[in-house]
This record gives C-alpha cells, sequence and structure tokens, in this order.
C-alpha cells in the first residue's frame, strides 16, 4: 500500500535605482532548514520496554521479512543464523545494535512522531453494480503512466512519477474529483461495494476483503495510484471546522458524513489521491494480506513505515501507547510496508490485523511514539540511501 513532479524555480534579477545613496549589495537567499535522520547507538537498556516484551512473538514476521531480504548482502548473514534459532531476546541483541530514530535540523533533535493504526476491513460487495451495490472499486486505467526518473537522471534514481500523456507532453493524473467526470475508469471495475465510506477507507488501508453476494469473499489489494498526494479528510473536517483534531478519528469521520450526506462528495474529493487495486484470490490456510515487502502482514508485529528513513524488511523497537490511552504498547516489529500517508522521520503505522475489534483499534489510535532501527551488527548503517 507511494508520487511528484520536480519544481524549478526561476531566480529573479533585482535593479537597484541609482540615488544619492548606496544600496546594500544583495544578500544571498536563506535556505530552508531540511530535517534530516540521525541514527544513535545506544545500549539494549536504552530502549524502553524492550526487557519486558515478548519478541518471540515476532518471529514469524521476522522470518517473513527474511524470505524478502535475505539475498541482499546486508541481510545474508543474519537471516541465515535465523535458521537455525528460535527467535529469543538473546538472538537479536548478539545479532543486532539497536539505534535511536532522531529528527534534526542541526539545533533542534526530535526523537518522537506520529504512530497510527490500520487494519484489514471487510467490505459487502457484489459482482455486478445495483442500487445496492453502487460504489465500484477499480484496477488500474490504462492511461496511467510510470516514470521511472532514475532511467533519465541517475541522480534521481528511486524517485518516480505517475501521469498521463497530453499532446505531447506528460502532465498530472487526474485527482479523485476530475476522474468521477472521465471515462478512463470504463471497464476497469473490479467489484462494486455498498458504501462510498467504506470503499475510501479501504483506499487508505491498502488492502481489504469483500464479501460477495454468492458467499465467497475475495482480497482486494493494492495495485497502484494516481499519484496525486494524500489529503487528509479528517484535517479538512478540522480545518472547515466540523471537529477538532481530537475528535477526527474514522469512526467520527464516519458519524459525520453519515448526518451529512449532502456534503460526502465534498469530504471525499478534499483528498485528491485515488488508490487502484487487484483481486487476490483467498486460500484456506490464508497468512494474511501482503504489504509493500510482499510478504504477509502479521497482526500487531508488521508496521508502515517511511522507507526513506526505515529500510523495508528491518526490525523495529516501536515505543507508544494503546489507543487513546497512556497504557504503554511497547513491542518488537517488522518494517513491511508502506502508505501514503506515512512520511516522515518516526512515523510509523501498526497494522492491527482483520475484523471489527482491528478496525476498532486501528481506528482510534493517533498517538505519539518513538523507534529504534535495529540494525545487523557490523553492517553499515544505509544513510546515504535515506537523505
Amino acid at each position: 500500500m507511494s508520487r511528484k513532479f520536480p519544481r524549478y524555480a526561476l531566480l529573479s534579477i533585482v535593479l537597484f535605482l541609482h540615488g544619492c545613496f548606496t544600496p546594500r549589495p544583495p544578500q544571498p537567499p536563506t535556505k530552508p532548514v531540511t530535517p534530516s535522520v540521525l541514527y544513535e547507538a545506544v545500549a539494549w537498556d536504552g530502549v524502553d520496554g524492550w526487557k519486558d516484551d515478548q519478541v518471540q512473538e515476532s518471529w514469524g514476521a521476522f522470518l517473513n521479512s527474511c524470505k524478502a531480504i535475505a539475498a541482499r548482502p546486508d541481510w545474508t548473514r543474519v537471516c541465515t543464523a535465523a535458521q537455525t534459532s528460535s527467535g529469543t531476546r538473546q538472538f537479536f541483541e548478539a545479532n543486532f545494535t539497536p539505534y535511536r530514530i532522531v529528527q534534526t535540523d542541526g539545533q533542534t533533535n526530535i526523537d518522537s512522531g506520529l504512530i497510527t493504526g490500520y487494519y484489514e476491513p471487510l467490505l459487502h460487495g457484489s459482482r455486478q453494480p445495483s442500487a445496492a451495490f453502487p460504489v465500484a472499486l477499480y484496477a488500474p486505467p490504462d492511461d496511467l503512466l510510470t516514470v521511472e526518473l532514475g532511467d533519465l537522471y541517475p541522480e534521481l534514481a528511486g524517485k518516480r512519477v505517475r501521469g498521463r500523456v497530453q499532446g505531447k507532453k506528460v502532465v498530472p493524473y487526474y485527482t479523485r474529483g476530475e476522474l468521477s467526470g472521465q471515462a478512463v475508469l470504463k471497464g476497469k471495475e473490479l467489484v462494486w461495494v455498498d458504501n462510498a465510506v467504506d470503499a475510501f477507507f479501504l483506499e487508505v488501508q491498502g488492502t481489504g476483503r469483500v464479501q460477495l453476494t454468492d458467499g465467497t469473499t475475495i482480497r482486494i489489494a493494492y495495485a497502484d495510484q494516481n499519484g496525486q498526494p494524500y489529503r487528509s479528510i479528517g484535517r479538512y473536517l478540522v480545518d472547515h471546522g466540523e471537529m477538532t483534531l481530537d475528535q477526527a478519528s474514522a469512526q467520527q469521520i464516519r458519524s459525520w458524513v453519515a448526518a451529512h450526506p449532502d456534503r460526502k462528495q465534498e469530504v471525499l474529493n478534499a483528498n485528491p489521491s485515488v488508490v487502484f487495486f487487484r483481486e487476490e484470490q483467498i486460500a484456506e490456510s490464508d497468512p494474511g494480506p501482503k504489504g509493500a515487502l510482499a510478504v504477509p502482514l502479521t497482526a500487531g508485529r508488521s508496521l508502515a513505515v517511511d522507507p526513506q528513513f526505515v529500510p523495508l524488511g528491518a526490525p523495529v523497537f516501536l515505543a507508544t501507547t494503546q489507543p487513546e490511552s497512556a497504557e504503554p504498547l511497547r513491542r518488537l516489529v517488522l518494517a513491511q510496508d508502506t502508505g501514503g500517508a506515512i512520511r516522515g522521520i518516526n512515523r510509523g503505522d501498526l497494522f492491527w490485523g482483520s475484523g471489527p475489534a482491528a478496525g476498532d483499534s486501528a481506528g482510534r489510535m493517533k498517538q505519539r511514539g518513538r523507534m529504534w532501527l535495529l540494525w545487523p551488527k557490523g553492517v553499515p548503517l544505509p544513510v546515504s540511501r535515506l537523505q
């Protein structure tokens, strides 16, 4: 369950009038300070809650990560060692160094950030549209282009933009509001569901299940995105005075939209980002939805991160609190997913699993938290790739 065109500014030429005074020489423009990430090595007793967590509960998630990253030189040794281990605390202490993740601007250091939650929702749908199932979930449209900027400019390796061709130019792809008037999605419908708000939150979660009218259940998984930036509709409602920031949970947003049906589309269109899906069959022994690392997510032990600052696959120790609570939530998790809204240093999104209880916890989670990156001993930190 990631997207922008570069902008180039033209330099202004300042003309000075000659008078009876000597003008001061032009001053160089002040460049804004871009925060960067620091990784501060700490002892294990400097990791809040490390001794209290049942770290073996994360072992299956760690082995899943190794399936994706073991061939990388940084991870070969530790993933090979994992094959003969039972996932004890001693294994991690012997093979990893914990690094406190800190945001700095050169003067101020911040070691905490926003921790939210997500889950795999269950929607009700049909293979055919009807009055009961009027909202379509779409596969990627044929005119959506993905441009790998590194193919054009090596210094932009790893960055990409999405757009469409208009004449001889590539322009930004349609926003959510613009797509409603376009024919490009015709024939791209996967299924139809019964609720537009549920469909919207499915895009935010990135994956979910749809129970069809014939009794079967399928998984709808992230396939692509329109390249537009993610905008929080909760923030939109707060900015328009409809609720306070503390009230802006998924549950409160649902209640507000239900009470103001005439403004539903206005609020949904406040987020120009659109997610497109693919259909997956669910096996009887379903291991769970797959994240950006392409391995199954583990409830309570998988974390969506910004991969600029936390490499996918890496263990992370998370110290935060339970949703809407001061009760500590401190555990070893694995960076196995990303998200359009998960941007920044110490920004995390905890996967709660599937079903109503997971949805309730995920919808209410908006806590402050700290993170420690666990990195293989003797392996250089990936600073050059993260800044």
